[in-house]
């Protein structure tokens, strides 16, 4: 079987490399046995890119390797090392790629030196326990774990990104005319579908050099699928100008340059997008014998229709300059015409999310919740752990996913099903609070896992009292009036006097027998300091 050295269109699987993840751990040293949490973060993972590379011209790489990935972060460490940033994976293209997943959406379109798009997002690394320490938590037993890298499908387009076009049937000498006018050497031969591959070359025509390509295998019923022109005609879809090269010495019979004109623009028309490009006409092959006559019967015909028409041989080089001149005047004005526009920068963004951060549907297997943020949380949760379940279950309550499923009418043990129907975590729904309550569990804390204290409870009680305190009242006041509303009630008194609770000589006594109160009531001194300052 022949290997391909010029391929256009590839399908590449794609995958971004995942990201680390994060480390439980607790500094010790000497003298040390409980530092504090020293975990380091897991480094993200790879992305991966197309850029598009001067150099490349063709996408034979990828059908030959059709899979590529990049590399995965790095896990975390002990002493707050965080992992390694997983390299990305950069794929080189030509210009004129247009990138595409299979269902036919179009991704980008890549064109210029430099031009890239990130196709697959590298993974988030997970957070250590460092990381995740706070006021009210001071050493986390659990960490995150790391996100897997975006992986899916791509097609990848060549559009030759050329001025002019060369279109005609095989063997009218296209190739030859590239040659002739070009330091382009084609393969050449006397045969059809001599040419299996789009040519370029580079033609220069007083001040203006510009490119030109030919369409190989352009024949009757193209557009449909026929011949090779249906793989080839997306080259010239970016064409600024159509030359029809026109065989005026063939020898097959029924053939005749205007019907080779009429076959060829009804596949152009039929095709697509290509009838407002300029036409020109070039009878070639006007050097061989009756190819000059032939010619010079047509060409009147082919001028009532609007054409420039130029007699040329591409063999003899006969015409090939008035022809060329012909070819940059138009190029000339196309690309004065695209300066006068306004060019904005192109920036590729993602779709817009718009709408509630999650939803919540009720399906046969359970009550579905969707949404970037939940799917991602529970992804980076480490199930084996209960404290990371809990701190999973607090960021769902705060995000409201709990209170909606109580709005919608879901009840103590049904399904909750978070993620994709094909990938999802399934938890049996035990709501932590009543409808329309508060939860004030700190951050990682879920009732669902422990009961509830009496000195948490003294604590809401305390905090839900201290808003209705009187200006010379502290913490520690308000605590003692909740522990003995008879003998501490709402009063006044003078800072200093002997009414002031803060100098009760029996106060000491009372609170030997209550260690939190007695910690109440420091953290209520200080409060008073603060007050008094």
């Amino acid at each position: 079987m022949a290997v391909p050295t010029f391929v256009d269109r590839v399908q590449l699987h794609v995958a971004a490399g995942s990201g680390g993840n994060g480390v439980a751990s607790v500094h010790r040293e000497k003298f040390k046995p409980l530092g504090g949490p020293d975990g380091g973060n897991g480094g993200p993972g790879g992305s991966v890119i197309l850029r598009v590379d001067p150099d490349v011209t063709t996408l034979v790489d990828y059908h030959h390797s059709p899979k590529r990935k990049a590399e995965s972060g790095g896990h975390g460490a002990g002493d707050h090392k965080n992992g390694a940033h997983g390299a990305d994976l950069v794929l080189p293209v030509p210009s004129g790629t247009v990138v595409s997943v299979p269902g036919g959406e179009v991704l980008a379109d890549l064109v210029g030196p430099g031009a890239e798009l990130v196709v697959a997002q590298g993974g988030r690394g997970g957070l250590g326990n460092a990381a995740l320490a706070s006021k009210s938590r001071k050493a986390p037993g659990f960490a995150l774990l790391g996100e897997p890298g975006e992986e899916l499908e791509i097609v990848l387009e060549l559009k030759v990104v050329a001025d002019i076009g060369l279109v005609g049937f095989p063997s009218a000498g296209k190739s030859s005319l590239i040659a002739s006018i070009s330091r382009a050497r084609p393969k050449i031969a006397d045969y059809p579908f001599t040419t299996l591959v789009p040519n370029l070359g580079m033609v220069t025509a007083g001040d203006v050099t510009f490119t030109v390509a030919d369409v190989p295998g352009l024949i009757e019923g193209a557009a449909e699928g026929r011949g090779l022109g249906h793989d080839f005609l997306r080259h010239i879809e970016r064409c600024a100008a159509i030359v029809h090269v026109l065989d005026t010495a063939t020898l097959e019979p029924g053939r005749n340059p205007v019907d080779d004109l009429d076959t060829i623009e009804n596949e152009l028309h039929r095709y697509g997008g290509l009838d407002d490009r300029p036409r020109l006409v070039a009878l070639n092959k006007v050097d061989v014998p009756d190819g000059r006559e032939i010619g010079a019967m047509v060409v009147d015909e082919l001028r009532e229709r609007g054409l420039r028409v130029f007699e040329i041989s591409a063999a003899s080089g006969e015409g090939t300059r008035e022809l060329t001149f012909a070819m940059a005047e138009i190029v000339k004005a196309a690309r004065a015409e695209k300066e006068t526009e306004v060019e904005e920068r192109i920036v590729l963004r993602p779709k817009a999310v718009g709408g509630p951060e999650f939803t919540v549907t009720k399906t046969g297997a359970g009550w579905r919740v969707r949404g970037t943020k939940p799917e991602r949380w529970v992804r980076q949760t480490d199930f084996s752990n209960d404290e990371a379940v809990g701190f999973l279950a607090d960021r769902l309550n705060r995000l409201g996913v709990e209170t909606r499923l109580l709005e919608l009418g879901a009840e103590e043990g049904d399904a909750v099903l978070i993620g994709d129907p094909d990938d999802s975590v399934v938890f049996d729904f035990k709501p932590g609070i009543d409808a329309g309550a508060e939860n004030l569990a700190r951050r990682g804390e879920d009732f669902r896992f422990q009961e509830d204290r009496p000195a948490a409870q003294r604590r809401r009680q305390i905090q839900e009292a201290l808003p209705e305190r009187s200006e010379t009242e502290t913490r520690a006041d308000v605590a003692r009036r909740i522990d003995r509303p008879d003998e501490y009630g709402p009063q006044s008194y003078e800072i200093g006097s002997e009414d002031d609770p803060d100098v009760v000589s029996d106060e000491d006594a009372w609170l030997e027998n209550d260690p939190e109160a007695a910690a109440d009531t420091e953290d209520g001194a200080n409060d008073g300091a603060e007050d008094r300052g």
